[in-house]
């Protein structure tokens, strides 16, 4: 079990690890000052979103541009060697081989995300090239891989991290597919943000399940279901099995019913209880979401306990365990 489950337990409301952060200081008046109407605030899924905060915050506060922010924030978890749930080094499908989802949203619409990717370091790079580059919204598997070429990325070694192969030998003893909640599985990585001229944006990557089968896709790359950013509004991701998310289409739903009036507190909890009827073994399923609005007001629920998200906002950065429904 991840060390994140160590942590003392926390409420959404309630008191919080809080963590200094250094902010460039020729920036922090200017945010202060701008910030009267938006207050700057970054938002990411669970532990490993307090290291992708730090970095998305530097970029935010030294040029203000939200987009470069969510996308070199959440570089910082692909890279993470000891991470199993995003980037190359994380658990591979049953046939042995790393597949990788990102998306990438801007509140204008704006969007792009690729899906089932091999040999490609940073997803999410390639996701914000198709938004950038292309008149599409998805690209997948072969179609992603040649257009990464096109783009100039590197081809990586397809080989397991150490620590992959290391438990891809010991499934294999039994090849039993069965996801247990709140295990390094199906951990991605979600951010939004807020910035101080009321702009939003989110990104979204991960390896998916452990052991899936090949070709799978989960929420993360489908726009409205693992991501979705609307300016007028707010933000909000998932985390968690990603078929239970795309069933509702979580992520644009909660959207919604913050445009309806709820808070984003309320929306990421009529998000879980309208999961939760729509999924059968819901004993075995966890899902958790994260919200933003205009305003500044956040939120987060799960199915189950377990989850926490990262919070970032002025001086201050702090590591939230979210409530949840069971």
């Amino acid at each position: 079990m991840s060390n994140r489950r160590s942590f003392l337990k926390k409420t959404v409301i309630g008191s919080s690890v809080i963590i200094p952060s250094l902010i460039h200081s020729a920036c922090q008046s200017d945010i202060r000052e701008i910030g009267e109407n938006y207050k700057p605030l970054i938002l990411s899924t669970w532990e490993h979103g307090m290291a992708a905060n730090d970095k998305a915050w530097d970029i935010l506060t030294k040029t203000g541009d939200i987009v470069e922010a969510v996308e070199q924030g959440v570089k910082v978890t692909e890279l993470d060697l000891k991470n199993l749930s995003v980037g190359l080094q994380g658990l591979p499908d049953r046939e042995g081989i790393a597949t990788l989802d990102a998306s990438i949203m801007k509140g204008d619409g704006s969007c792009g995300s690729v899906a089932f990717v091999r040999q490609v370091k940073h997803p999410i790079c390639l996701a914000r090239k198709v938004m950038e580059e292309t008149p599409h919204v998805m690209l997948a598997g072969e179609g992603a891989r040649q257009f990464a070429l096109a783009q100039g990325f590197p081809m990586e070694e397809e080989t397991l991290s150490p620590r992959a192969e290391e438990l891809f030998q010991e499934w294999k003893k039994t090849s039993e597919y069965k996801p247990i909640i709140n295990i390094e599985n199906h951990d991605t990585i979600g951010m939004i943000a807020l910035g101080a001229d009321g702009k939003l944006a989110g990104s979204c990557t991960t390896s998916g399940l452990a052991y899936k089968m090949h070709g799978r896709v989960g929420d993360s790359p489908i726009i409205g279901a693992g991501l979705f950013v609307d300016d007028e509004v707010g933000a909000a991701t998932a985390t968690g099995l990603g078929e239970s998310i795309i069933r509702i289409c979580g992520s644009f739903l909660i959207v919604e019913l913050m445009r309806q009036g709820r808070s984003p507190q309320e929306a990421c909890e009529e998000a879980v209880r309208r999961l939760i009827s729509k999924n059968k073994d819901i004993e075995n399923i966890q899902a958790g979401f994260i919200a933003i609005n205009k305003d500044g007001e956040y939120g987060a629920y799960a199915v189950r306990p377990g989850f926490n998200f990262a919070r970032h906002h002025f001086e201050s950065q702090e590591l939230v365990d979210a409530k949840s429904k069971f």
